[in-house]
């Protein structure tokens, strides 16, 4: 690498432009300056990147999801099954008994009839295609303080109260087409979308005692012992541990779930219309304050294939597929031991799709870098983005890519702990994870991050990559040494 004497203004001049700039100009060049011996150079360096298959990722979410689809891009299956808990108000109550009039012949209270509500806010796939599930009561809460992960199956985990245990078991078969929703009320009221399914059937409780509908159970569970529902853990533990919605047939589209609701219809006198007999409804549902759970089921076979390809690496969440990448942390020190790494830039460069499919997963906003030992502690710990040893960068569909535009810091943290490199078979290498990213904004009106979170909707990339061999991917240096005066 040639050298090219300057003055002393240039030479600062350029490590300031180098810092800022976005480009990497004069690459395996170098700048000296002979009166302060202030020398910089720069300097690039293939990456060698592969798909590796996603694992053990924190699944409580806000939204939950519910379905089946065939990724169009990589012929994958992938299915979503749901679990969720209802919330109880601290003030909740059913209505006065003396007022019900929906009763059975032996003069004691019921219900009329009984369903849940799965609110969606949107969905991936065909609307008009049939999915069947089937809704089965909880054996058991699922306990606060848990770390519940993407792979989690209530059904194996003993959480599911089956038939076999006299447990409820509905089955449904929904499109997301609400067809018996006049367009009228869906134009003018833009009610939020939902599935139905009917709880309408025979109930046996643990105590083996019977009942017309779920319904029923609930509300006459009230009227023994009203504190079971005026406290979340009394409610989950005595009355209502949850629901798991199970696909079990269909193919074509997947909901994104924002809510559950369990409405509960009966029959009352209304005091205020002269005791004109009216129909009244009560519910519950789901809030941020219980959990709800996605257990995400992948046609693994078919993503570790995705995961051989030798030119290319690929994005596909929710935990499915992420990319890690190999930085050359010796190649890149190699003969600068002794001076300061400024800048280090690499840019992933996306593969346009050609699926010929209308129904194309989405391409994550954001996206982490963070050395693969360090990701799982990462999010188990809610930790702050810290720009040392974690780092984010947005997918620009102007270049198609992602642009990472200093990671100095990670290249650092491994010459750090160079001395673990022969015993640490991560030693070297980062992940590249599809990230939900949540904002604020501070005293002086400025967007700072709150949480970095995983992205659990459904996405699909595929980058260009593979052995470093191949030059698909290359990161820019900038390197600074100052002998001082």
């Amino acid at each position: 690498m040639k050298a090219k004497i300057l003055a002393l203004g240039l030479a600062l001049t350029a490590l300031v432009l180098t810092a800022c700039d976005d480009t990497t100009n004069g690459i395996g060049g170098s700048l000296t300056d002979q009166a302060d011996k202030l020398n910089v150079q720069t300097d690039t360096f293939n990456i060698g990147s592969r798909s590796i298959l996603a694992s053990n990722m924190l699944s409580r979410t806000t939204d939950g999801f519910l379905g089946k689809l065939k990724d169009p891009e990589t012929q994958s299956d992938v299915t979503a099954n749901l679990m969720s808990q209802l919330y109880v108000l601290p003030n909740y109550k059913m209505p006065e008994q003396g007022i019900v009039t929906s009763k059975d012949a032996g003069g004691k209270i019921i219900a009329d009839s009984c369903e849940l509500l799965l609110y969606y806010k949107s969905h991936y796939g065909d609307s008009l295609a049939p999915i069947k599930i089937t809704t089965y009561e909880l054996d058991k809460p699922a306990e606060e303080g848990r770390q519940n992960y993407s792979n989690f199956d209530p059904e194996a985990e003993g959480y599911v109260r089956t038939a076999a245990n006299n447990g409820l078991e509905a089955n449904t078969t929904y499109t997301l087409t609400e067809f018996s929703v006049p367009d009228s009320i869906k134009k003018d009221k833009n009610p939020t979308p939902s599935i139905h399914i009917k709880l309408n059937q025979t109930y046996t409780d643990k105590a083996g005692i019977q009942y017309n509908n779920y319904g029923t159970y609930m509300m006459r569970k009230f009227y023994e012992n009203p504190n079971n529902f005026q406290n979340i853990y009394n409610f989950l533990h005595n009355v209502c541990p949850g629901f798991y919605f199970k696909v079990t047939n269909g193919m074509g589209s997947i909901a994104n779930i924002v809510a559950v609701q369990l409405v509960i219809y009966y029959r009352y006198k209304d005091a205020k219309d002269g005791n004109k007999v009216k129909t009244g409804i009560t519910h519950l549902t789901s809030t941020e304050e219980v959990l709800q759970l996605t257990n995400f089921v992948f046609d693994r076979t078919q993503l570790q294939t995705l995961a051989s390809n030798p030119d290319a690496s690929y994005l596909k969440t929710p935990a499915g597929l992420f990319t890690e990448v190999e930085l050359p942390v010796n190649d890149i020190m190699r003969g600068h031991e002794d001076d300061t790494l400024n800048t280090a830039k690499f840019e992933l460069q996306r593969y346009t799709s050609h699926a010929t499919s209308g129904y194309k997963m989405s391409i994550p906003s954001y996206v982490l870098l963070i050395p693969t030992e360090l990701a799982e502690t990462f999010f188990n710990k809610n930790k702050a983005l810290d720009n040392k040893t974690s780092f984010l960068a947005n997918y620009s569909a102007q270049t198609n890519s992602y642009k990472f535009n200093n990671v100095a810091g990670i290249v650092n943290y491994f010459v750090r702990n160079r001395a673990t490199a022969a015993s640490n078979i991560h030693w070297g290498k980062a992940l590249v994870i599809p990230v939900e990213v949540t904002k604020t904004k501070d005293s002086q009106n400025n967007e700072v991050i709150t949480r970095i979170s995983h992205y659990m909707g459904l996405s699909s990339v595929m980058l260009l990559g593979g052995d470093k061999s191949k030059s698909n991917v290359k990161i820019s240096v900038v390197y600074s040494k100052f002998h001082g005066r």
